[in-house]
């Protein structure tokens, strides 16, 4: 058994949520419905999960806000691992937060995330054949692999990736911007905004047009918080 099997249940409703929406769109779009409604699919989710993103910003931006006075606490009390640990208790207590904020909001994404990767990559879902990769988008199917396509199926991958690689690029300039030039590895991060375009390459077509979907989700996400973020608070 595998040890993702605890995720075959909750990947067979999301199964069967893509199918009868590709269903209910087939009458306008036709063969393209089923990659339609991947991106459909996927936008809800996103959507749906909006309020854990929010999360995520508010407890990124109180351990920006914190990060002087823990300093300070680990100047005072180094080499005192338990005074430490009290204060900073004391410290998250006062300020009314969990250490914790920013991190659990993640992790709450995570099974999702991965139950949706299953969903656009499993040739075979409860015994039987994954039909949402049979289906096609411009003529490819959506299991298609780069691998193994055709030349008539070049261009199809070959947007795919462009558009991932634009993507990219905003992130990476994003990156360039938001990052703190101490953080370990910091000349390096940035260049993993490019790393859906190589996973890409990997992967299904669907799973494909899935993380070119998430990807824009993303950015146009942490563009709204952030300036949000910069919005004076009324009173």
């Amino acid at each position: 058994m595998s040890v993702f099997a605890f995720l075959d249940a909750p990947t067979g409703i999301a199964q069967h949520l893509v199918t009868g929406l590709a269903s209910a769109v087939h009458p306008l779009l036709g063969v393209s419905a089923t990659a339609a409604a991947i991106v459909v699919f996927t936008l809800l989710v996103r959507l749906a999960l909006h309020p854990l993103s929010r999360a995520r910003v508010r407890g990124e931006r109180t351990r920006t806000r914190l990060a002087p006075q823990l300093a300070e606490l680990n100047r005072r009390h180094k080499g005192k691992p338990e005074a430490l640990r009290a204060a900073q208790a004391e410290l998250y207590r006062t300020e009314g937060v969990s250490p914790l904020a920013g991190c659990l909001p993640m992790l709450l994404q995570w099974p999702v995330f991965s139950v949706m990767y299953r969903l656009f990559t499993l040739r075979s879902l409860g015994g039987h054949a994954n039909a949402l990769l049979t289906r096609t988008l411009a003529g490819v199917p959506l299991g298609a692999h780069l691998q193994s396509a055709g030349p008539g199926h070049l261009p199809v991958f070959l947007t795919l990736y462009a558009l991932l690689a634009a993507l990219g690029y905003l992130g990476w300039r994003r990156a360039r911007r938001t990052m703190d030039p101490a953080t370990p590895g910091a000349a390096i991060l940035p260049y993993l905004s490019f790393g859906t375009v190589v996973f890409a390459v990997i992967v299904p077509l669907a799973a494909g047009l899935y993380l070119l979907t998430t990807t824009a989700w993303t950015m146009a996400e942490n563009a709204h918080l952030e300036r949000r973020g910069k919005e004076p608070v009324s009173r």
